[in-house]
């Protein structure tokens, strides 16, 4: 059996190597938010591939399933994610397009709603519903005025940012969790790490 130091260096290690995918992901988001528009092609190429890939796994999964209730369904589902990756693989520009004023839309919608909840409700939290609201709005407002063109970088900004958030989350945790364990091992004397 593992002593407790043992683990200790094992859980350092993991949370070291947590570290580390924080700062590839910081690295991978930065330079994202350098090139959006490699960004947004990137990422519509790897939504694309999901699709496809996730389509053959559950047509795979429906012929496993054949002869009962769902192997219709998985078969239709798995064409239309099969067919979309397609599609998004071979015109990422226009589901870039597509997404983007499906984006421009959420905004929009998501802001209103916030706006006229917030003067409706009134409740504690009035002036940052409020703020929410007015920032979505804008938001949705300025992608939407600005479309097809900011279908070359909206996306690929929000994914940089999120491969940004993501990576410093996780260098949070990793840094965290060293010092979680390092105070833990060092408090432990030989006598308890025997028994």
């Amino acid at each position: 059996m593992a002593g407790p130091t043992t683990e200790g260096k094992r859980l350092n290690r993991s949370f070291g190597g947590l570290a580390l995918l924080g700062v590839l992901l910081v690295v991978a988001g930065l330079v994202g938010l350098v090139y959006t528009g490699v960004a947004t092609l990137t990422s519509m190429i790897l939504f694309g591939w999901l699709l496809l890939v996730g389509g053959l796994v559950g047509l795979l999964h429906a012929v496993q399933a054949r002869g009962t209730a769902y192997f219709w369904l998985g078969v239709v589902v798995a064409a239309l994610n099969i067919a979309a990756g397609v599609v998004v693989i071979r015109h990422p520009e226009g589901t870039a397009e597509a997404l983007t004023m499906f984006a421009a839309l959420l905004f929009l919608t998501g802001g209103v709603f916030r706006l006229v909840g917030s003067v409706v409700v009134r409740g504690p939290q009035f002036g940052w519903t409020l703020l929410q609201g007015a920032f979505g709005l804008l938001l949705g407002l300025l992608v939407l005025f600005d479309w097809p063109h900011s279908s070359l970088y909206v996306l690929g900004f929000f994914f940089s940012l999120a491969l940004l958030f993501d990576g410093l989350g996780l260098i949070a945790i990793g840094v965290g969790g060293r010092r979680v364990v390092g105070l833990v091992t060092d408090q432990m004397t030989p006598e308890e790490g025997e028994k």
